[in-house]
C-alpha cells in the first residue's frame, strides 16, 4: 500500500493533527464513566433511582455501539473530517441539553441519544485518520498509544473529575465542562486534514445499518431486563441474536449480488483480528463494569459523596496513565500479544485483590491497590489490541474495521455496565453480596479475554482470506 499522508507531513504537523483526535477520545470515554459518581445527586435532583441512572449510562454506551458500524461506513461517503466535525457538534448539543435537563427523559435525550450519536460519528474518524497519517507500525503504535491512553484516562478519570465538579458546583456543571471541551476540540481540529477525498457516490447499506443497530439494542436490552422479568430477558436475547443472524445473512447476500454491504464478510476471516476484537470487547466491559459497580457501592451502601467516590478512583487513573505513558517503550520491547496477555493477568489479579481487601477491611483506601492493578492492566493492553485490529487491514477497509472495532469496544462497555449493574441493582437488599457477585462475574469475563489472547499467534499473522497481503505489512495506502 502506498501514498499515506504520514510520510508526507512533518512530525510537528502530525502532532497538531493528533491532539484533537486524542482529546475527542478522552471526552467520549469521560462521558461513559463520569456519571457513575453522580448517582445520588442525579437521583435526588431528577426524582429517579439507581436503576434510572444505570439505564441512562447504558443507553449512552449502547447507542454508540449500535451506530458505530454505520457511522464508520459513512466516513467514506461524507469524508472523515466532516463526520468528525458533525459528530462534535451533535455531541455538544447533547451536553448542553443534559446540563439543563429538568427530568430523566431529557437527560436520556441529551446524554444517551445526542451524545451517543455524536460519539458514534466522531470516533471512527479518529482511528481511520490515525491509521492513514502514521505509515509505519512503530509510529502508529505510538499514536494509538496516545489515543487509547487518553481514552483509558478519560474512562478512569471520569469519576474523579466528575466527582470534583459535582461536589464543587453541580452535576450539571460536568456537562458544561464537556460542552466547553467540545468547543476546544472544534478549534484545534482545524489542523486536521482528510487524506482521502470523500466519495458521495459510494452506496450505503441502509437495511444492514438498521438490522445491526436494532439487533445490538435488543440484545443488550435483554441483559438489562434480567432483574425484572426472566421471560422478557430470554425473548429479547433470542430476538437480538436472530436479528443479528439476519444481518449477517443480509450482508452475505449483498456481497454475492456484487453490491456493497455495510460490512465486508472478509473482516471476519482474519483470525488474528477476530481474537483481538474479543480482547477489546472484554477490556472495556471490565473497566466500565468495575467503574459502575464500585461507584454505586460506594455511594449507595457507604454513602460517599461524588468527590469521595472520585478520589478513590484516582488509583485506577494513575495505573492507566503510567501504563499508557509506557506504551511506546513497551511496544518496542515486547510483542503485542505478550502485552495483551500481561494486561489481562494484571487486571484479573486486580479484581481478586479488590475483592479480598474490601471484604476484610471497611476503610476506603483498601479499594486503591485493586483499582490500581485494574487500571494498569487495562492500560497495558488497550494500545496493542487496537493496533492489532487496525493494522490488519488495508486503507480501503479502514472505515469498516474502525466502525466494527469501536462498536465492539463500546458494546463491551454497555454489556459490562448492563451485566454488573443489573446484578448490583437486583441485589440491593443484600448489597455486599451483590457487589461481590458482580465483581466475580467481571473477573470471569476477564478470563474470556485472557483465553482469546492465548489463542492469538505469537508473531504477526498473515491476512485471512479476502484480505490483501499488504494488510499484514501494516503500511497504509
Amino acid at each position: 500500500m502506498t501514498g499515506g499522508v504520514g510520510p508526507q507531513l512533518p512530525a510537528s504537523s502530525l502532532r497538531k493533527m493528533l491532539l484533537p483526535l486524542a482529546l475527542a477520545q478522552f471526552i467520549c470515554s469521560f462521558a461513559g464513566s463520569n456519571m457513575n459518581v453522580m448517582i445520588n445527586d442525579i437521583s435526588h435532583d431528577l426524582h429517579t433511582d439507581v436503576q434510572g441512572v444505570q439505564v441512562c449510562i447504558t443507553l449512552f454506551l449502547l447507542v454508540m455501539a449500535a451506530l458505530m458500524i454505520p457511522c464508520g461506513k459513512l466516513t467514506d461517503r461524507l469524508g472523515r473530517k466532516r463526520c468528525f466535525t458533525i459528530g462534535l457538534i451533535i455531541y455538544g448539543i447533547g451536553a448542553v441539553l443534559s446540563a439543563v435537563s429538568p427530568g430523566l427523559g431529557v437527560l436520556i435525550l441529551g446524554n444517551s441519544i445526542f451524545e451517543g450519536v455524536g460519539t458514534a460519528l466522531l470516533i471512527p474518524p479518529v482511528y481511520i485518520l490515525t491509521t492513514m497519517m502514521f505509515g509505519d507500525i512503530k509510529s502508529r503504535a505510538r499514536a494509538f498509544g496516545v489515543i487509547s491512553g487518553m481514552g483509558g484516562i478519560g474512562a478512569a478519570a471520569g469519576p474523579l473529575i466528575g466527582g470534583a465538579i459535582t461536589t464543587a458546583i453541580s452535576w450539571r456543571a460536568a456537562f458544561v465542562f464537556q460542552a466547553l471541551m467540545i468547543v476546544v476540540i472544534v478549534v484545534l481540529s482545524r489542523n486536521v486534514v482528510d487524506p482521502v477525498p470523500a466519495d458521495p457516490s459510494r452506496p450505503f447499506d441502509t437495511v444492514g445499518a438498521v438490522l445491526s443497530a436494532v439487533g445490538l439494542v435488543v440484545l443488550v436490552g435483554g441483559i438489562m431486563a434480567a432483574d425484572q422479568n426472566l421471560v422478557l430477558m430470554a425473548v429479547l436475547l433470542v430476538a437480538g441474536a436472530l436479528i443479528l443472524a439476519g444481518f449477517f445473512a443480509w450482508i452475505r447476500r449483498r456481497e454475492h449480488e456484487g453490491k456493497e454491504a455495510l460490512l465486508s464478510t472478509g473482516l471476519f476471516r482474519n483470525r488474528t483480528s477476530n481474537l483481538a476484537l474479543v480482547t477489546q470487547n472484554v477490556q472495556w466491559a471490565v473497566l466500565l463494569g468495575t467503574s459502575f459497580v464500585v461507584s454505586a457501592y460506594l455511594q449507595v451502601v457507604r454513602k460517599y459523596d461524588a468527590i469521595q467516590t472520585g478520589v478513590i478512583f484516582t488509583a485506577a487513573t494513575v495505573g492507566i496513565l503510567l501504563s499508557s505513558l509506557a506504551a511506546g517503550p513497551l511496544a518496542r520491547k515486547f510483542q503485542q500479544r505478550t502485552l495483551i496477555l500481561a494486561g489481562f493477568v494484571v487486571t484479573i489479579v486486580g479484581i481478586i485483590v479488590l475483592l479480598a481487601l474490601v471484604k476484610g477491611h471497611p476503610g476506603a483506601w483498601y479499594f486503591a491497590p485493586g483499582l490500581f492493578l485494574i487500571g494498569t492492566g487495562v492500560g497495558v493492553m488497550l494500545t496493542p489490541s487496537v493496533n492489532v485490529v487496525q493494522s490488519a487491514f488495508p486503507e480501503n477497509l479502514q472505515g469498516e474495521i474502525s466502525g466494527l472495532s469501536r462498536s465492539i469496544s463500546n458494546l463491551g462497555s454497555s454489556v459490562g455496565t448492563a451485566i454488573a449493574g443489573t446484578i448490583l441493582v437486583a441485589g440491593l437488599a443484600d448489597p455486599k453480596r451483590s457487589y461481590g457477585i458482580a465483581m466475580i462475574v467481571l473477573a470471569f469475563i476477564g478470563l474470556i479475554g485472557l483465553g482469546a489472547t492465548v489463542l492469538l499467534p505469537a508473531a504477526e499473522a498473515a491476512p485471512g482470506p479476502g484480505v490483501p497481503a499488504t494488510a499484514a505489512e501494516h503500511t497504509p495506502d
